[in-house]
Formats: structure tokens, C-alpha cells, sequence
């Protein structure tokens, strides 16, 4: 997560002051990624340090007040323009787990997988009924808030990558139990063996596909 364009974007639109940019980023992403106020002075420091951001006085409040330099502006156009990498994938704890659980002593990897899986689709219902309730909101006003229609945007992002999670587990546990019914080869360890599925409270167990 690039917190340091994040705060660009938002200081586009005006000088603001640290905490009130804590607040407009979590207003913008539904608090998905929540920051602290020492954060986001760090990442100001930082910017400032780069020639991104400058200081520019003080409200009647007497907060320090940031605002973007032309520097800033170009670094965030490029920002928005170029695609996020995907060479080096940020490192997925739910992935990593999977791979040390196999054929770890006295771990049982359906019984991860299962777990897993029940988080995933909560989570997922989680995310669709807040994704109705944003809908309405929109739906309803007269006006539709920027910070509204990012954070459904953001909700709808959730939603697909939870839906691929719950597609991803339901293979590895399929792609295990064909492993595991395959005879080692010669001088080759055997696969993890994989019991079949229990089946949970109301859902079918499906055949492990392709």
C-alpha cells in the first residue's frame, strides 16, 4: 500500500495538516487500512525531505499545515499513470502458511484449509452486506460523495479477492487430495496424505476439480 501517494492525492486537492489527512484516507478507504497520526508525519517528513511536500504555515488552530510542491504534483501524474508492479508480489501470509503446512509434524493441512475457508466466506458476506448498504447511501443521495464511491470501489476489490481466496483454497485442497491418491516415484517422498473433505454445516461438498 503506497501511503506516501495516498497522502499526495489527498494534498492535491489542499494544504492539510497530519491528523486531518489520517482522517480523510480512512474516510476514503472505509478505515480498510487504518493509519496512525506518527505515520503519517513520518511518511510527511519523508516527502518533504524528497522536495515532494513543504510546510506552509499554520491553520487558526495552529497545526503545520503541508502542501504538495510541483515535484509532487508529477511524481503523483506518474503515480496514477504507470501500473502497479506485480514482478515481485508483496509477501501473502495465508499463501506462505499453506506452504510450510505441507508435510509439517502433526498438522493437519484440511483442517487450515477448512478454517480458512470458514473466515473467507464470512468475510465475503461481510463485505457484500456492507457493499448493499453502500449501494443504498449512493442510491438514496442527492449527491454522490467522493469518499462514498471510493470506498464502495474499495468494498467491490475486497469482495473479488476474497471470492478468488475461497476458488484458491477449494484447488489447493483438490490439487492435495489427487496428490496424495498418486503412488511416489521411485526414491521420491510421498505426498501429504489428504483425508476427503468433511462436509460443513450447509454446504455441499463439491467434486475437486480441475
Amino acid at each position: 500500500m503506497s501511503i506516501r501517494h495516498g497522502l499526495l492525492a489527498l494534498l492535491e486537492r489542499g494544504p492539510r495538516y497530519g491528523s486531518q489527512l489520517r482522517t480523510e484516507f480512512e474516510s476514503r478507504t472505509g478505515s480498510t487500512w487504518p493509519l496512525n497520526v506518527g505515520q503519517v508525519y513520518t511518511t510527511l517528513s519523508r516527502l518533504e525531505r524528497d522536495g515532494l511536500v513543504e510546510q506552509d504555515g499554520e491553520d487558526g488552530a495552529g497545526h503545520a499545515l503541508y502542501t504538495i510542491t510541483e515535484a509532487g504534483r508529477a511524481e503523483l501524474k506518474l503515480w496514477f499513470e504507470k501500473p502497479v508492479d506485480r514482478t515481485s508480489p508483496a509477501r501473502d501470509e495465508l499463501a506462505i502458511k499453506l506452504a510450510m503446512a505441507v508435510g509439517a509434524p502433526g498438522v493437519d493441512i484440511r483442517d487450515v484449509i477448512q478454517s480458512q475457508r470458514r473466515h473467507t466466506v464470512k468475510a465475503m458476506q461481510d463485505y457484500t452486506r456492507l457493499k448493499a448498504q453502500a449501494l443504498t447511501a449512493l442510491e438514496s443521495g442527492a449527491e454522490r460523495e467522493r469518499d462514498d464511491v471510493a470506498w464502495l470501489l474499495v468494498l467491490e476489490q475486497l469482495i473479488f479477492q476474497t471470492e478468488a481466496e475461497a476458488r484458491w483454497l477449494d484447488h489447493c485442497e483438490a490439487r492435495l487430495i489427487r496428490l496424495s491418491a498418486t503412488a511416489p516415484r521411485d526414491g521420491a517422498p510421498p505426498a501429504p496424505a489428504i483425508p476427503p473433505r468433511r462436509a460443513e454445516p450447509g454446504r455441499a461438498v463439491s467434486r475437486p476439480g480441475a
